[in-house]
């Protein structure tokens, strides 16, 4: 009887000191992961950084987490709501803005990306007071019903007329030696980025069609 108490009193010792060692080497595992440097040696980068977006002709200095998106740093941190937020994902076009003479879609870039760059929103496009020319179409060829993809609409199609007027070619340009025209076709596969859930989608192209005649 001795001989098995004793036998079972050293299990119990084996199986405690085993699960004490292999705490004590999971909290040594941790802890050295958290001290270790980066590769090269170099610190953990910080979370926020402070940097400077030019938004609409006026710099605004902004403190954000470098993961933030240039969607949320405008809607969320420089309120300017104008920019949708639609997918998500960068499928329907609804958050286009206008960045370094370029049309993107905010909600796939980054904000510290674009520190520096000129960036152009719905909101320094024009006012109610002193609306841009496309916006002026936008209404009076009702190109728009709920309106939450106007603003990534009209941004898109003004970034579009400068790709023209600056003979970009689209996928479906016949000719890649001569300046593209305006075409239906052509606009329509530059515009094709663009998704409006209300099917507004002809009052669109006569209104972006109407401007780019005039100009013409």
């Amino acid at each position: 009887m001795d001989s098995l108490c004793e036998l079972e009193l050293s299990r119990r010792n084996l199986l405690v000191g085993a699960a004490a060692s292999a705490a004590t080497i999971a909290m040594l595992s941790r802890g050295a992961k958290a001290q270790a440097p980066q590769a090269g040696g170099l610190p953990p980068a910080p979370s926020s950084v402070k940097f400077t977006l030019h938004v609409n002709g006026t710099a605004r200095e902004v403190e954000l987490d470098t993961r933030t998106t240039l969607l949320d740093a405008l809607r969320e941190h420089l309120h300017l709501t104008g920019t949708k937020k639609g997918c998500d994902h960068g499928q329907c076009g609804a958050c286009t803005v206008i960045a370094g003479g370029r049309r993107i879609n905010a909600c796939l870039t980054l904000a510290v990306m674009h520190e520096g760059e000129p960036i152009t929103t719905i909101e320094g496009l024009g006012t109610p007071e002193r609306l841009h020319p496309l916006q002026a179409a936008f209404v009076k060829h009702d190109g728009y019903q709920c309106g939450y993809c106007t603003p990534g609409q009209i941004c898109s199609a003004v970034a579009m007329l400068d790709e023209i007027k600056a003979g970009i070619p689209s996928h479906v340009t016949a000719d890649l030696t001569t300046t593209p025209s305006l075409t239906g076709a052509e606009l329509r596969e530059r515009m094709s980025g663009n998704i409006c859930r209300c099917g507004a989608y002809s009052n669109i192209v006569e209104a972006i069609t109407e401007i780019a005649e005039s100009k013409a």
